[in-house]
This record gives C-alpha cells, sequence and structure tokens, in this order.
C-alpha cells in the first residue's frame, strides 16, 4: 500500500504535459544528481536544505508540488513535510528518480538544458510572427522540460545578437550556428523531442503532425493540414507574438491530449453508440 503523500510513477506520468501540472522538485543532492544526471519532465532542481523558506513562493502561485530524490525517501520526505507546514499541498514521488526510471519513463538529460537566468529560468529566442515550430517548440518545453522558461521574439536579423546579449538560446533559426533548428526533413519540434529524450509514442504522434504542419507536408498525418489552419487562424488574431503563444499553448494541449487518450474515438451525427 503507497505510503500517505506519496504519488506513483504512473499516476504522475498522467499528469506530466498538462497546463494544470504540478510544481516537481528535484532535491537530489549534488553526488547523487552527479552519479545520475536526468531529470524528471518538467522538474526543476532546488538545493533541499533551502526548503523551510520556499513557502511564501508556492502559496503564492496555489500550486500542488511533488519533491524528488533518488528513492523518496529521507530528502523528498523533509522536504515535502517542509512546504506542507508551510500551507503547500506536497507529495513525494514514490521511488524516486530511482524508481521513476525503473518504470521505464522518459527523463530529461540534464546536459542538454541550457544554462538559466538569475530566476532560475532557461530563456529563448527566435523570430518574431510565429506559426507553426515557434509556437510548438514553446510549448514541449513548457509542459516537458522547464514550465518557467521565458521566449523572446524578436526580428529575424537580430535572433543571434539578442542570443548572445542576453543570454539566451536561439531556436528554430536557418543558421549554420544555431543547434535548436531543423535537420534535414526533421523540424525543431522534432529535434526538441529526441534531443531531451520525450520520445513516447504521443509525443512521436504529436511530432509527425508538427512536421507535416510546419513542412508543408500534410500527407504525412491527417492533422497536419488542421493544425496549419489553426495556426495561421491565430497568428491573424494576435498582433503581439506573446498572446499568441498563450492562445496557442491551449491549442498544443488539445492537439497533446487528442495524441494520448482520444485518438480511437471518433464523432458522427447523429451520434452512436461507441462499441465496446
Amino acid at each position: 500500500m503507497p505510503s500517505p503523500n506519496t504519488i506513483s510513477p504512473d499516476k504522475l506520468a498522467r499528469l506530466i504535459g498538462r497546463p494544470d501540472t504540478p510544481a516537481l522538485i528535484d532535491v537530489c543532492t549534488d553526488e547523487d544528481f552527479a552519479a545520475n544526471p536526468r531529470l524528471v519532465p518538467g522538474a526543476v532542481r532546488r538545493p533541499w536544505n533551502e526548503a523551510p523558506g520556499w513557502g511564501p513562493d508556492f502559496v503564492a502561485t496555489g500550486r500542488h508540488a511533488i519533491v524528488i530524490c533518488k528513492k523518496g525517501l529521507k530528502l523528498s520526505q523533509g522536504v515535502a513535510a517542509w512546504l506542507r507546514h508551510s500551507g503547500v499541498t506536497a507529495d513525494v514521488l514514490e521511488g524516486g528518480i530511482t524508481g521513476w526510471q525503473a518504470a521505464s519513463l522518459p527523463t530529461v538529460a540534464a546536459d542538454r538544458l541550457p544554462s538559466r537566468d538569475a530566476q532560475g529560468r532557461t530563456v529563448w529566442v527566435t523570430r518574431s510572427r510565429p506559426k507553426v515550430d515557434r509556437i510548438a517548440c514553446p510549448w514541449l518545453i513548457r509542459r516537458f522540460v522547464d514550465p518557467q522558461a521565458v521566449f523572446l521574439y524578436v526580428s529575424p536579423s537580430e535572433v543571434l545578437d539578442v542570443a548572445e546579449r542576453f543570454g539566451a538560446t536561439p531556436f528554430d533559426v536557418d543558421h549554420r550556428d544555431v543547434y535548436w533548428s531543423h535537420r534535414g526533413e526533421r523540424c525543431t519540434f522534432d529535434l526538441m523531442v529526441e534531443e531531451f529524450g520525450l520520445q513516447t509514442e504521443p509525443l512521436l504522434r504529436l511530432a509527425t503532425i508538427v512536421r507535416g504542419a510546419d513542412t508543408a507536408r500534410s500527407e504525412l498525418a491527417p492533422e497536419s493540414a488542421g493544425l496549419v489552419a489553426a495556426s495561421l487562424g491565430l497568428s491573424r488574431m494576435y498582433a503581439d507574438d506573446l498572446a499568441q503563444l498563450d492562445a496557442g499553448l491551449a491549442l498544443y494541449d488539445a492537439f497533446y491530449r487528442w495524441c494520448r487518450d482520444a485518438t480511437d474515438e471518433g464523432h458522427d451525427w447523429p451520434p452512436t453508440a461507441r462499441k465496446s
């Protein structure tokens, strides 16, 4: 029987990728993390011994917290207890990162993450007026890599200079020195799914849809044409790129949930009973 205030890896895996995913806090010791430098998708590392001071930040956001250490024992139990003492709903990942990996669930390699700013956020920069990849990639990063990631949309000619001056990571830019961009027939979203270690069946299915939409190959997936239409519609609804990004996040949330949970479900009229 699971201990109180714990969550199983399988249950947490169903929550990751949703807009209401709990705050995931990795508190592994530096030694443990150096031996296994991987993160549960969306987790952010924090020093376990600073936990008594975290309460106000989490109370302000109202987010549920899941604490992760190596095995789900003293460090995560203690940190979660401190958070609860501060009025934060907090649970522990059962088995820690060890249990998560034993369940063959995806992890993000720490060496693939860009450096963080003074507020602990990754900062990314790309071309303004996004359509497909430049909304899809931020969605992937926010939902599976860094929930607090910052995205800067600038004039295409200024992307690399802004990246250098502001310590941002450029993406989806056609330049030989930009790592996060198209490679051959694959789009930037494809690359991020692979490089971040997120090759789950739903995300690979979504990657095919995004690739078809972003590279004008709608034959790759029937849904690609719909994604193009929705993306172009959003780009005309919003003059502000960040407002478009906010709206686009909901669009990709819906596509992801379809890829994960609803590919075998249809819709017709008049409605018919679903076959058992």
